[in-house]
């Protein structure tokens, strides 16, 4: 049973850092984005398995839906800017 607990926690920590290098060097914002809420929802079960459940609720509602919501309206409002100010294509020369 230890080692099914200790092989858990190993696997929960690889994936922490492949989501949490994955979020910094994503090309585009959105995926970025996607991965951050991710890696703030798998945090949350890391501090649930270090048994501070108040710690997980608060990483869940803040670091995934509260920030990650915010995160997902900036993007979508540069992304709108971006496709205004960038010139269209078969317009007028």
């Amino acid at each position: 049973m230890q080692t099914i607990s200790l092989l858990l926690d190993v696997t929960i920590v690889g994936a922490l850092l492949l989501l949490a290098w994955q979020a910094l060097f994503r090309p585009t914002l959105f995926a970025a984005v996607v991965f951050f809420i991710s890696f703030s929802l798998l945090l949350s079960l890391a501090w649930a398995r270090m048994q501070a459940p108040d710690v997980a609720l608060a990483e869940a509602a803040i670091g995934a839906g509260l920030t990650g919501a915010l995160f997902l309206a900036a993007v979508r409002r540069v992304e709108s800017r971006s496709d205004l100010s960038s010139p269209k294509e078969g317009g007028h020369e």
